[in-house]
């Protein structure tokens, strides 16, 4: 597993040395495997160890807590996470970078106990994998690929009920539209299904320069917590859904006419709003989760 002529390998020798990997390191790494970013996957990797250190921090890793990763690339948050005490589960879809993960892992005197990698498409995984020290996954802590972060975030949080937090760093415009309330103009369809798992906190700004290679957009990071109790069951998070995607398809309607195709007609959807204790006159951008939830069970009262 090691290859101790792995760029920094020297560090894991010094006691009380960091294992982080530099922006040298990074680099060094890359060009000996033959390895390039990818724009298709949207791989931007962070090569800045105060920031790495920063996320760890934020996600209030616990020594010996078993976390997941999705997408950890060369390896800079995984050592991070490493660092801070805790065993990693990681997903990695890219073959290269799966590949090398290990060797660099083992060059920084990291033990196989605490560390296990899946290669594979994270939206495709329904068996989450375990570090072998620590167990099952209660954290998921990643720097996800922007261009399909929001469906890997409400994936995983729908399939795996072990993870109890989700600290995930995205494009700022994302977060942005995860943590909106009800009645703002970011507030749409994600926000709504986020709210279903549990409270969303904006967790800070990250620098573009900090990536490599630097992003045209700007970085944030989100902290969910999930409910210590679901609001509903798995039919009605589907039920509820349902509801919020014919709301948003039309967000600027009333609801009476945006859930009318959902309902079957105009005044169907008038008469399960009023039975839900919503306006029909409102609009879906003005509704908590809690009452999307009521519309679906009003639905399916009505045609018990």
């Amino acid at each position: 597993m090691s290859d101790q002529s792995a760029p920094g390998a020297s560090a894991a020798a010094e006691p009380g040395a960091s294992i982080l990997l530099s922006a040298r390191d990074i680099r060094e790494l890359a060009d000996r495997a033959g390895i390039r970013p990818s724009k298709q996957r949207g791989q931007n990797f962070v090569i800045d160890p105060n920031t790495v250190r920063l996320i760890v921090e934020r996600a209030a890793i616990a020594p010996g807590q078993s976390v997941l990763e999705v997408g950890p690339g060369l390896g800079s948050l995984t050592l991070g996470l490493l660092e801070a005490g805790a065993d990693v589960a990681a997903i990695e879809l890219d073959r290269g970078l799966a590949a090398l993960l290990p060797q660099t892992l083992g060059a920084r005197g990291i033990s196989e106990d605490r560390f296990a990698l899946v290669h594979a498409d994270a939206l495709q995984v329904t068996a989450l994998p375990s570090a072998p020290r620590a167990g099952e996954p209660t954290a998921l802590v990643a720097n996800l690929p922007y261009n399909v972060a929001t469906p890997i975030l409400l994936t995983l949080m729908e399939r795996f009920g072990s993870l109890r937090t989700a600290l995930v760093m995205v494009q700022s415009e994302v977060v942005d539209r995860l943590v909106a309330e009800p009645g703002s103009r970011t507030y749409g369809a994600p926000s709504a299904k986020a709210a279903w798992y549990g409270t969303r906190e904006y967790a800070g700004k990250i620098s573009r320069q900090v990536f490599w290679p630097v992003p045209n957009v700007d970085s944030a990071l989100v902290l969910l917590t999930r409910r210590e109790s679901p609001l509903g069951t798995e039919a009605e998070r589907l039920a509820t859904f349902a509801v919020i995607e014919a709301a948003f398809a039309q967000r600027r309607k009333m609801l009476r006419a945006a859930l009318s195709g959902w309902a079957g007609s105009s005044t169907l959807a008038s008469a399960i709003l009023e039975r839900a204790g919503v306006d029909p006159t409102l609009r879906g951008e003005t509704l908590r989760i809690e009452q999307f939830l009521a519309i679906a069970r009003a639905r399916e009262q009505a045609t018990a």
